[in-house]
């Protein structure tokens, strides 16, 4: 068999290198014409050869990357399924890599009744399995890859989770008995599994995976596993169905106690924070975790902050920036500034504390996202108590400084560095929407020049921010009656209306470099 499929490997090299860094994609006929060349048992058994040939291994895997990708390659993959059983096993790293990469492509392009029950037949998903565990990292990436694609087929996730149960490629099974590395990759497969859609992130919590979770995160011997842990949750938290199934679990008190835990590392208490940030971001958390579950995590943030404020800059901002991302909802903005001693003081303050820079910025970008500059605009406005605090707080923290008014400090905000700008015109954007700021600010004409000026900001962000709050400081100054008829405030709308009407960029048109030099007239 071997000598009839022999060739050449010297022009094998040759042609397979073309093949591989030819530019542009392949077609189905120039992958027809490469096999029928060099037909694929001859490349196999070139692969296999135990012969030394520099680069041919190399030229050889991305050669049959790319021929697979083409329909008619990966048309081929069914009928060499023992290539795929012995490469999935192989000693080459690059080998396997490959392989996991033929299995996407077969699920990919093959009829899906066809490939599952290849794929279950030759016992793929155990291999592909190993290789996540034990290969090196473009391996698992990829065997991880092909895991994924199993799973988005309607039967192959019965593969993953047969009803009777499969000891050999039971999740739970394997991270228990495999490597600390190997744990950690099946996690990852697990978020990746999760991230598929809610029915199958509801086959992954009744398989009881989230468990492994829970107990690596509780891992207090290994700070960089329960840090992995955590970075692999974070990424969990982004999944929109998430907070359903997260709210079943340990999780949520997990991540209390570690905010809680003064003696635990400060970059797990950050990632707590952030990651019970990015869960409360989304509104349907406060549809599965109660208002219980709410306020103990803001309060579990609360507290670290009273001890933060000369201790970690860095932790600080995280936890500035979680209840930033809780204040996205209305429901979390209203519990952010409930209660005699509300969370968000801690937001309100430091916005407008020009002591740490990365501090007040990242206070301010929150306050923003409180106040509703992110929300929709019915949605922008709290409840009576939260409205009430927002509106005492900002007095307050005005009167304690040499600003006096609210329209002081925002203008003191105005007035520093672009970076700072940007967030404060977010504020004032969702801020003016209240009769008490809008008056403090349109009676304020520095605020206005500093808006309604096109010249101020350099970048698109800048201009579209402050086009922006143009756009609502006017909407909401035309909409008061009693600011309308205010003769001393009779410019305010023309200044504001004539700003909007330029756009955020077109006032840097005059801005541009002019020819200073012209070509000389000889006669």
């Amino acid at each position: 068999m071997e000598e009839e499929y022999s060739v050449d490997p010297a022009q094998l090299l040759e042609a397979a290198t073309d093949f591989a860094y030819y530019p542009g994609a392949h077609s189905d006929a120039s992958a027809q014409d490469f096999l029928n060349r060099f037909p694929l048992p001859a490349i196999i058994n070139a692969l296999q050869t135990k012969a030394e040939y520099p680069g041919l291994e190399n030229a050889l895997v991305d050669c049959l990357e790319r021929l697979f990708k083409t329909r008619y390659g990966a048309s081929l993959i069914p009928h060499y399924m023992t290539f795929v059983i012995v490469g999935l096993g192989a000693e080459s790293q690059k080998v396997r890599r490959l392989t996991c990469q033929t299995v996407s492509c077969l699920l990919e392009n093959i009829d899906e009744a066809i490939v599952v029950q290849l794929i279950h037949e030759y016992g793929v998903y155990q291999l592909l399995l190993n290789c996540l565990i034990s290969g090196d990292e473009e391996v698992a990436a990829t065997s991880t890859d092909a895991v994924r694609k199993l799973a988005s087929h309607s039967k192959g996730i019965d593969i993953i989770f047969p009803e009777s149960g499969n000891e050999a490629t039971n999740l739970v099974n394997l991270a228990t008995n495999c490597s600390p590395l190997g744990r950690v990759r099946l996690l990852a497969l697990i978020v990746k599994l999760f991230s598929i859609s809610s029915s199958v992130a509801s086959r992954v919590y009744n398989s009881n995976l989230l468990s492994l979770l829970e107990a690596e995160i509780s891992n207090a011997n290994d700070t960089l596993v329960t840090l992995s842990s955590l970075e692999l949750l974070y990424e969990l938290a982004d999944v929109q169905h998430s907070t359903e199934f997260l709210s079943r679990t340990k999780l949520l008190q997990i991540l209390t106690s570690i905010i809680s835990d003064a003696s635990a590392e400060s970059i797990l208490r950050s990632r707590a924070m952030m990651i019970t940030g990015r869960l409360m971001a989304k509104e349907n958390a406060f549809v599965f975790i109660d208002e219980s579950g709410c306020r103990n995590l803001i309060s579990a943030i609360d507290r670290r902050f009273n001890l933060l404020e000369s201790e970690n800059a860095d932790e600080c901002e995280c936890a500035l920036e979680a209840l930033g991302q809780i204040g996205f909802s209305n429901k979390g903005a209203a519990l952010l500034l409930s209660g005699a001693q509300p969370a968000g003081r801690h937001v309100i303050y430091a916005a407008f504390d020009r002591q740490q820079h990365g501090k007040q910025l990242a206070a301010l970008h929150a306050l923003a996202n409180i106040v509703g500059e992110t929300r929709a605009e019915n949605d922008v406005l709290l409840d009576g108590v939260a409205e009430e605090n927002l509106r005492r707080l900002i007095y307050e923290t005005a009167s304690k400084t040499s600003k006096l008014t609210p329209s002081g400090l925002l203008l003191s905000v105005l007035q520093q560095d672009s970076e700072i700008r940007k967030a404060g015109y977010r504020v004032i954007t969702a801020l003016v929407m209240r009769p008490w700021c809008l008056m403090e600010v349109a009676s304020r004409q520095e605020i206005i020049n500093i808006a309604t000026d096109t010249f101020t900001e350099t970048d698109k962000i800048g201009m579209e921010a402050r086009h922006k709050c143009c756009q609502s400081l006017y909407k909401a100054f035309t909409s008061s009656s009693k600011l309308i008829a205010d003769n001393a405030l009779s410019g305010v709308a023309t200044k504001l209306e004539e700003a909007i009407r330029r756009g955020p960029y077109f006032g840097r048109r005059l801005s541009e470099a002019q020819p200073t030099v012209m070509t000389e007239q000889r006669f």
